[in-house]
């Protein structure tokens, strides 16, 4: 991977991704079921991974066992993430879940031959240090059953971000994987979600269903930028300035849900807009 400051198109690329992944993320904040919201995004994605798929190049087989790794750790995901938000506040436990995998992958980086420079690596931290500290915005740090679910989750979301930026260079077609990793991971967890609340499902209003839809392509285009720009730029930088999108988050959870910015938000979209000058820098 290139020395230097990461170049411009792979930055731009991130950022947005950044964009894309927030307004999907606001759009299941402001659901009323954030379970049947995450039903509806993972169905999106089945369906427009078996809509594109016969017309994109198919990803090398050498990504395959990376793909299938993929779908069982997004599963799992999105089982901690539901149980996360039933156990505690999803103000305080994204920022936990989001700010803690940059950093794990920049000290596992050395084990896959991406050792990080300083500069890089404080980038990161500037980062992962303004996302965390989101958590407290509310008036105390997460706690209880809710944190550890968050804190395992972060070492779910590192770990499959590490296979995927992998299986992202294997395939030599990133958004074919992306397609791919959406469509068998959204299956699994589709097929538990009608078991479970089946009936709920088919109750939701067309309305519902085109906003899962919409979700769906923002989150897989979000992904899939994220996964292109890992096959240019080492796994843990870009998996950092992807959390920038909590800075977008923020912008619109102001416009859109009427929530306010306050002193502590603002110091933390400084760290997270410093660290990312500094990614783009060094």
């Amino acid at each position: 991977m290139p020395a230097g400051g990461l170049p411009l198109g792979v930055m731009a690329a991130v950022l947005a991704g950044a964009m894309l992944h927030a307004g999907w993320n606001v759009a299941l904040k402001a659901g009323p079921d954030k379970a049947l919201e995450t039903a509806l995004l993972l169905a999106g994605g089945v369906l427009i991974g078996l809509v594109l798929m016969p017309f994109v190049a198919w990803p090398q087989p050498a990504s395959y066992p990376a793909l299938a790794i993929s779908a069982t750790l997004h599963v799992a995901y999105f089982a901690l993430l539901m149980a996360a938000y039933q156990s505690g506040e999803m103000a305080q436990l994204y920022p936990m879940m989001r700010g803690l995998p940059p950093m794990l992958l920049a000290l596992l980086g050395p084990l896959f031959g991406e050792a990080l420079g300083i500069a890089r690596g404080f980038g990161i931290v500037l980062i992962s240090l303004g996302v965390l500290s989101l958590a407290g915005t509310r008036g105390h740090v997460p706690h209880g059953r809710g944190s550890v679910f968050a804190l395992l989750n972060a070492i779910v979301i590192a770990a499959y971000t590490l296979n995927d930026g992998i299986g992202a260079r294997l395939s030599g077609a990133p958004f074919s994987y992306t397609l791919g990793v959406f469509a068998a991971s959204g299956a699994v967890f589709v097929a538990i979600s009608l078991a479970w609340r089946g009936r709920a499902l088919a109750a939701l209003p067309l309305r519902r269903w085109v906003i899962g839809v919409v979700a769906a392509a923002s989150s897989i285009g979000s992904y899939g930028l994220a996964l292109w720009a890992m096959t240019r730029a080492p796994i843990a930088a870009i998996a950092a300035l992807r959390e920038t999108a909590i800075l977008f988050g923020m912008g619109l959870a102001w416009l859109v849900l009427g929530e306010r910015m306050g002193f502590t938000r603002l110091i933390a979209g400084a760290l997270i807009l410093s660290g990312a000058v500094v990614l783009r820098l060094f």
